[in-house]
């Protein structure tokens, strides 16, 4: 909700002071934040709650459903080449060793991205589960 407020530049102030009001309440709906913000009329003020042992086990849990959900778009995505493949070697636009040296490359590249997000899932888990 946030991203949708007019007026608001992320990079600094809100430019229209009338939108305030509305910056404010699109923080505080949103729930998984558990950020007060204090509205002085001029700025907003952010406090954010300190990094309990749960507060960073619970991110830790969104990161690692975020990943695995980056992940399954990896994999849609494959499903959506290989089927292009197949089509094309239908229509006879493709040999059958195009279409097995494409599906081949479709899936090492799917492995590689999975990896990839898989190394960045744990490096910012690591990174939250630190002191």
């Amino acid at each position: 909700p946030l991203n949708k407020i007019k007026g608001f530049d992320f990079n600094d102030s809100a430019w229209d002071k009338s939108v305030m009001r509305d910056i404010e309440k699109a923080i505080l709906t949103d729930p998984n934040l558990g950020i007060h913000p204090q509205n002085d009329g001029s700025c907003i003020r952010l406090s954010f709650p300190p990094m309990t042992e749960e507060r960073r086990r619970e991110l830790s849990k969104q990161i690692s459903k975020l990943g695995e959900d980056c992940k399954v778009a990896v994999r849609n995505i494959r499903r959506d080449a290989i089927d292009k493949c197949k089509d094309m070697k239908k229509k006879s636009e493709m040999t059958e060793d195009e279409q097995k040296a494409s599906e081949k490359a479709i899936q090492d590249l799917t492995d590689k991205y999975s990896k990839i997000l898989d190394g960045v899932a744990d490096a910012k888990n690591k990174e939250i589960m630190s002191i």
